[in-house]
């Protein structure tokens, strides 16, 4: 079978993280502080926690999507403003985000091959790999994946399509992301029934004044139909209601099929770039487990806020390593009265969040606050679910620096 070979091409045993559990967050203090995570969303560079997570996950994990960067040499953005003019991009406010620059395909590859190879590893005999990508890369990843999982094992090429303005002049405008699928055996997961839509209205009314429609074939129109190897699912622009800033934000009706298509609940889904968190935020709403994972802080601080507005049970944040921790800030003032927290004069804040019993460790956060994602005043009291003893408060600003005082 031919394969790609490129000079620096290796699969070299990674370094194994070193995971610490540096926070549980209890959205609205739901389960606080009893009820035990079994969902993580964990800081750090992918391969290393790939490799940490072989130990008790090689072989059982049912589900990965992955969206890597694409090789676009770009240095991607995120929007930290509100309310501002989405016609006027010169006056938006603006943050890093996350950059997709290398200095050729090689060290691309040398990037690419090998967090592949430890997801080949991770996955279940009966689970299943998304890999999302486009027109850059996708033709060199499909041959990477026919080495790791055999080309039998190619499910589909599904082309995502969307619309939306481009600068070409001189070509077509490229309009689609693609996606490779592909399984660890022939026992996948597959749910048909949970992903079917409505037939086109045509094709009703063609079968319904036509007997020679279909070859004499006729479908079950009421139960509806599979979809095609081509989806439509508008994108994450400037006005979308799903918008959270952070940049090439996928939709959650895109990462909703995939959820409900390619496993089951109760199953271990994971996502090792994680971005803003689209793939974490749809498995907890459909009862799937998640494990999602980024090495951007502001990635993590997306996920987190996303999630804590939208999950019922608790989550871990795991560190690669124990990080030296927020700046302990004297700027951040505050009052109590009973189990209400109010913060006094803080900075501009993205997000904040309360643990009532600092234990000095692990940060169990009880009561979360988030600026709004269109307009409004992040709110600057919380009511915590139990009598406080020791309160530490931790807080991120706009601007992605991360705060804390007890």
């Amino acid at each position: 079978m031919p394969t790609l070979t490129w000079p620096s091409k290796s699969l070299p045993d990674p370094q194994t993280a070193d995971l610490s559990r540096t926070a549980i967050i209890y959205p609205s203090g739901q389960g606080y502080p009893d009820a035990n995570p079994e969902n993580h969303l964990i800081r750090g560079d992918n391969l290393s926690v790939m490799a940490a997570l072989l130990p008790d996950h090689e072989g059982r994990l049912d589900l990965i999507y992955a969206d890597p960067p694409f090789f676009t040499n770009k240095r991607y953005r995120a929007r930290i403003g509100r309310g501002e003019d989405s016609r006027r991009p010169h006056e938006w406010q603006l943050a890093e985000g996350y950059a997709d620059h290398w200095k050729d395909i090689d060290a691309y590859l040398d990037f690419l091959y090998p967090r592949l190879a430890l997801m080949a590893r991770l996955l279940a005999p009966h689970g299943t790999l998304y890999l999302h990508l486009d027109w850059h890369v996708d033709a060199y990843a499909r041959l990477l994946l026919d080495e790791l999982f055999g080309r039998e094992r190619l499910l589909n090429e599904i082309i995502w399509a969307y619309h939306g303005p481009s600068p070409i002049r001189r070509a077509f405008n490229r309009k689609h992301d693609t996606l490779l699928v592909y399984t660890k055996g022939d026992a996948y997961t597959f749910n048909a029934d949970a992903v079917r839509e409505p037939y086109n209205p045509n094709t009703v009314k063609t079968f319904a004044t036509s007997l020679k429609a279909g070859f004499g074939k006729i479908p079950d129109l009421e139960r509806g139909k599979v979809p095609e190897d081509w989806w439509y699912f508008p994108v994450i622009a400037r006005l979308h209601h799903e918008r959270t800033g952070y940049p090439t934000q996928k939709p959650e009706a895109l990462l909703t099929r995939i959820v409900l298509a390619s496993s089951n609940p109760g199953d271990l889904v994971a996502d090792f770039f994680c971005g803003s968190g689209t793939l974490p935020l749809v498995a907890a709403r459909y009862g799937r487990r998640f494990l999602a994972c980024d090495v951007v802080p502001r990635a993590i601080q997306t996920t987190c806020g996303r999630l804590v507005k939208a999950v019922r049970g608790p989550f871990a944040i795991l560190d690669e390593a124990r990080p030296a921790g927020p700046q302990q800030a004297s700027s951040l003032e505050f009052e109590r009265k009973g189990r209400i927290i109010r913060l006094k004069d803080p900075p501009s804040l993205e997000y904040w969040e309360v643990d009532p019993a600092w234990d000095g460790e692990t940060f169990r956060s009880a009561a979360q606050a988030q600026r709004p994602t269109r307009s409004g005043d992040i709110p600057l009291w919380l009511s915590l679910p139990v009598e406080p003893r020791r309160i530490c408060i931790r807080a991120v600003t706009v601007d992605g620096e991360l705060l804390q005082t007890s």
